[in-house]
């Protein structure tokens, strides 16, 4: 490893032992061979600005168009105001709050510019979860759209014990040209020019939580090298996108699915993105008809409910959409298919791997597979004691290549996460004998009923297919008799009558679709399901509030 341009080395401090990192593999696919002093922010801003795009539209949003210079620009003068004016040092954490809009992107890119370690956050998170955030690694200085400053500013004042933050302080940015938040008022005057950190490609770049459907999230850090990784392989031998596309979707930065697909991915390649501060289905088509981006990255949930409503809608200069964060529902993606004709790229990722690692595009789509491994990474299916299983076998996934786990000062996580040298993601899966993926359930997720496995997403499917069924979870709850038993929570479509009736019906059709045993014998119906900030469903808070903890 090259020596670190970081001064403040907390962060690195406190990474796992190199002997708990998983085994990083860089000579799978060429390409990701880097330099070993590297900073990524200049590889994806400043070398695609002087590389005759200056002038080429980077983003469109509802505050205007940036091109590719103009953004360069404001990373350059924000990169001055933070080691000016805010004495931000090499290695220094940055909690970064804001919607996805062009200034939050310029912050991004300014505070690796300056040798900084971004730690973005959702926008939906309050004081007590920026204060855990802030404490778990040792913030002091946060950037916030100034919409939303005051959670954050409560946060930098204070520590979750009660105690004042060290030299806490929250500088709020504004959405538009003509703010007059703080570091818009900091920027005025700056030069246009910056001095970048030259920092390693080993050096943390950013620190991401996972989203904590489990409990409180866990802190994941992410080198530059890693950044510059992910570009280099999804879309480069699955998404297959170029310089003349515009991207937009749903997830924030803050979720490493959105940070790839709407930011990093697009300005790899030289191409545009659409931010949009607002992604609900229905903003989601009126920007597309508006702007006309031709790739789309969001969630099953919401190509399901789009699906819904493209009735004289026009979609067609979509011609790529990706889905990510959970399973996609062989329902969601047959509805979106019939819809608009294109087939949806599903793909699984994790927070701790940064970006997807197996899908599959084009032809090489297998309607209710995840796919096939994406080039540069390796997967494997495996036994509780790390083997690996036949083709055909349930077991537990595990996956290596260029990124992977590094939990920040949580070594046992840290040994349960990474075994041989191998990510053990959580996720049970069948590998097929062509190579294709198949996604079960998440591991915590497998229902024993009976001395049956049941995989609760499965379940899941059927359901969705169901006309009176909008949403649903499938769980297992205790039973006396079956040790656990099959339990759904289901939403119902607005046309539908939470009736005792439905509930017999809903089972028949269940029993109907795939194996009797499978079907859930316990119907609840709710007005909606617990999801984390960026989507994920929250099974295990169903089990908990029925007294399965």
């Amino acid at each position: 490893m090259s020596k670190s341009a970081h001064v403040d080395s907390s962060a690195r401090d406190m990474l796992p032992p190199r002997e708990l990192w998983p085994e990083m593999r860089y000579d799978r696919i060429p390409g990701l061979e880097y330099p070993e002093r590297m900073n990524c922010a200049v590889e994806l801003l400043d070398r695609m600005a002087s590389m005759g795009n200056s002038d080429r539209p980077v983003f469109y949003s509802p505050q205007g168009i940036w091109n590719y210079g103009e953004l360069l620009a404001r990373a350059n003068k924000i990169a001055r105001v933070l080691t000016e004016d805010l004495g931000v040092r090499p290695g220094n954490r940055v909690l970064l709050r804001g919607y996805n809009n062009p200034m939050m992107a310029a912050c991004w890119f300014a505070i690796l510019k300056a040798g900084g370690i971004v730690v973005a956050t959702m926008p939906m998170l309050r004081t007590r979860e920026l204060t855990f955030t802030a404490d778990k690694v040792n913030i002091s200085l946060a950037l916030t759209d100034s919409r939303i400053a005051g959670d954050c500013e409560l946060a930098m004042k204070t520590t979750a014990s009660g105690k004042p933050r060290e030299s806490g302080r929250c500088v709020t940015f504004g959405s538009g040209s003509d703010s007059s938040a703080e570091l818009d008022r900091l920027m005025q005057g700056k030069p246009a020019t910056f001095q970048n950190c030259d920092t390693a490609a080993d050096d943390i770049a950013i620190i991401a939580f996972t989203s904590g459907t489990t409990g409180e999230g866990k802190a994941t850090a992410h080198f530059h090298r890693d950044v510059m990784a992910i570009c280099d392989c999804f879309p480069r031998y699955v998404l297959r996108a170029n310089s003349s596309d515009m991207f937009t979707g749903s997830p924030p930065f803050a979720f490493t699915y959105g940070l790839g697909g709407i930011l990093l991915f697009p300005m790899r390649i030289g191409a545009s993105t659409l931010l949009l501060e607002q992604t609900t289905p229905p903003q989601l088509l009126d920007a597309i008809e508006k702007y006309r981006p031709t790739v789309l990255f969001t969630a099953p949930t919401a190509y399901r409910a789009m699906a819904g409503l493209l009735a004289g809608r026009d979609v067609e200069s979509l011609r790529i959409c990706v889905s990510a964060g959970e399973a996609l529902p062989l329902a969601a993606s047959q509805a979106w298919e019939r819809a608009t004709g294109i087939r949806i790229i599903d793909g699984i990722g994790a927070t701790e791997m940064l970006h997807i690692f197996i899908s599959a595009s084009g032809d090489d789509i297998r309607p209710g597979a995840t796919g096939k491994v994406v080039p540069g990474y390796e997967a494997v299916v495996i036994d509780d004691k790390g083997n690996a299983v036949p083709d055909g076998t349930v077991g537990k996934l595990a996956v290596r290549g260029p990124t992977g786990c590094r939990y920040l000062d949580n070594s046992e996580r840290q040994k349960a996460y990474v075994r041989k040298g191998w990510n053990i993601t959580g996720d049970s899966y069948i590998r097929d004998a062509d190579g294709y993926f198949w996604y079960q359930a998440r591991t915590d997720d497998m229902i024993i009923s009976s001395g049956y496995n049941i995989s609760g997403p499965e379940v899941e499917n059927v359901l969705l297919l169901h006309p009176s069924v909008k949403e649903c979870a499938v769980v297992g709850l205790p039973d006396e008799e079956r040790g656990q038993a099959v339990s759904a929570f289901i939403v119902l479509n607005e046309n539908a009558s939470a009736a005792p009736e439905l509930v017999k019906e809903i089972q028949d059709f269940v029993k109907k679709e795939i194996a009797p045993y499978k079907y859930p014998r316990r119907v609840e119906f709710v007005s909606a399901l617990p999801r984390t900030p960026t989507g994920k469903l929250q099974r295990h808070r169903l089990r908990e509030k029925r007294g399965d903890a």
